[in-house]
């Protein structure tokens, strides 16, 4: 027999059929479809995300205070900016979408102040924002035309859209599907037992809805997403003690840019990995996960938006929040006694005893923002938490780490229970302190802080503050009489274009350098 002869038995025993690529793994199948679709009838959902935007916002222009963030800030390169590009808000950076991504989620997260998901993983669902604001942004600025390689025409929250302009109603309902794409899969994954951190997800979430807003098909949502999970994820080394770092700033801003790349290689055909998630040995879940298949705890649509936390009262890791608003209760009882101080009791749930229960050293700000006793006493001995709290001219207080030595952290397993039904998602804390002469201050107790769905109203006006003191000294005056009666109504708001409302947010050339 020939050699062309063998070759050819040999492929007419060769079952086709075998080499044939899988169907796509079901999560990127559910994404895409949810991605694509309309979104439930939700006016809830549309006046939070409403919030979640404005409150986004505020924690970007207060970031701009940092000199450590905005030196982040800007083109890759010097000089390397595009004219016409997407823009960044409350400076004069016009960029390439990847980058202003990278800017705009890194501006959004840098405070630890912006809105927050809890469940068996947790994270920040506005980090997504970088990626969205981007790529609406140069999509309008370009006239509603992507061409990476070759012409095609774009696809909009809202269908076919042609050259149509994106509204911020469009921006929202990104956001609405970000968000629930991200905290739905936080509901039953926890990727940080594994070590994984949560920006993880937000790579998915923005991969997904940036690949839409570009025009991308299903088919291409799906390839995109395959690539966005093959990533992996970063570790959460620079989150936690002796290693905790600025990265964790930053990393929503690199999660959100790797997404807009992933699109943007998506659109220029670049092809995807059907079973990324469940292929064995190779695939994320045998890889990263232990070998658990990733899971949706309920169908995606609107829930996540409409149960948002929000970080109104203090810039501090989330399970935090009710110990400070509780140690802020007890202040007036304990300033003028806390060197007399014998023990100050914390009782919490199970995700902070995990995460923020932190004795020795701390090194800088982001170690000490994600330290509840630190917290804690700096709000017992001052009666305030703000993001200057964390730098090293209030943390030299002497009494401040006295305090924390004085502190028992404990699971109270009612706060954890609550903390992950879903028809409450509280995150419980109480504190109580005890002196030396054996009196004790009454116990505080908090289920849920003021950002919480059962406290929403209570949390809108301080939102709105939150909003104007970030903003409103980084813009002309013009510009935000403007920007705030557009904020203040939401079909006004709604039927803003996004470059029209970029026009608002950005400083002038003329009056204001790139970073100041």
């Amino acid at each position: 027999m020939t050699g062309t002869s063998r070759i050819a038995r040999a492929m007419s025993n060769f079952d086709l059929r075998s080499a044939a690529r899988p169907d796509p793994d079901a999560i990127l199948a559910a994404i895409a479809d949810y991605t694509v679709a309309d979104l439930p009838d939700s006016p809830v959902a549309f006046t939070t995300a409403r919030y979640c935007l404005l409150d986004a916002l505020a924690c970007a222009f207060l970031a701009l205070r940092a000199t450590e963030c905005t030196k982040l800030l800007g083109p890759v390169a010097p000089g390397a900016e595009l004219h016409g590009g997407a823009r960044v808000p409350g400076t004069t950076y016009e960029l390439d979408p990847v980058t202003a991504a990278f800017n705009i989620g890194t501006m959004v997260r840098w405070l630890d102040f912006n809105d927050t998901w809890l469940a068996a993983e947790w994270g920040h669902p506005s980090d997504n924002l970088g990626a969205i604001l981007a790529v609406a942004d140069y999509r309008n600025r370009r006239g509603g035309s992507h061409e990476p390689r070759g012409s095609r025409e774009l696809r909009g929250s809202r269908g076919h859209r042609g050259a149509s302009s994106m509204t911020v109603r469009d921006l929202l309902g990104a956001m609405i599907k970000a968000y629930e794409i991200q905290g739905v899969l936080s509901l039953d994954n926890s990727f940080n037992r594994v070590g994984l951190d949560h920006v993880l997800l937000v790579r998915i979430a923005s991969t997904a809805v940036a690949t839409h807003l570009l025009g991308g098909s299903r088919e291409q949502i799906i390839d995109s997403v395959s690539n966005a999970w093959i990533d992996g994820g970063a570790l959460r080394t620079y989150r936690h003690a002796p290693n905790t770092g600025p990265r964790k700033s930053w990393a929503a801003g690199d999660a959100t840019s790797r997404a807009v790349r992933l699109a943007l290689l998506t659109l220029a055909g670049e092809m995807g990995y059907p079973s990324a998630l469940s292929t064995p040995k190779w695939g994320f879940s045998d890889v990263l996960f232990g070998g658990q298949p990733i899971r949706l705890a309920r169908p995606l649509g609107t829930y996540v938006m409409e149960n948002i936390l929000f970080k109104i009262s203090f810039p501090a890791e989330f399970h935090a929040q009710t110990a400070v608003e509780a140690a802020l209760e007890l202040h007036p009882a304990v300033r003028d006694r806390v060197d007399d101080i014998a023990e100050v009791v914390i009782e919490t749930q199970e995700p902070g005893v995990r995460i923020i229960d932190k004795t020795g050293p701390l090194h800088n700000p982001a170690d000490r923002d994600h330290c509840l006793q630190y917290m804690v006493a700096v709000a017992l001995i001052f009666g305030r938490l703000t993001a200057d709290d964390y730098e090293e001219t209030v943390a030299s207080d002497p009494r401040i780490d006295a305090l924390r030595a004085a502190m028992t952290v404990t699971e109270n397993p009612q706060f954890t229970r609550d903390y992950y039904d879903p028809a409450k998602r509280y995150i419980g804390n109480a504190v109580q302190v005890r002196f030396r002469d054996g009196s004790v201050t009454g116990r505080v107790e908090l289920a849920c802080p003021a950002g919480h769905r059962e406290r929403r109203e209570e949390a809108l006006p301080m939102l709105m503050q939150k909003f104007e003191t970030g903003v409103r000294p980084r813009l002309e005056a013009d510009a935000w009489l403007r920007l705030s009666a557009i904020a203040a109504d939401q079909e006004r708001l709604e039927e803003t274009t996004v470059d029209e409302l970029m026009n608002l947010l950005v400083r002038q050339r003329a009056t204001a350098s790139a970073s100041a």
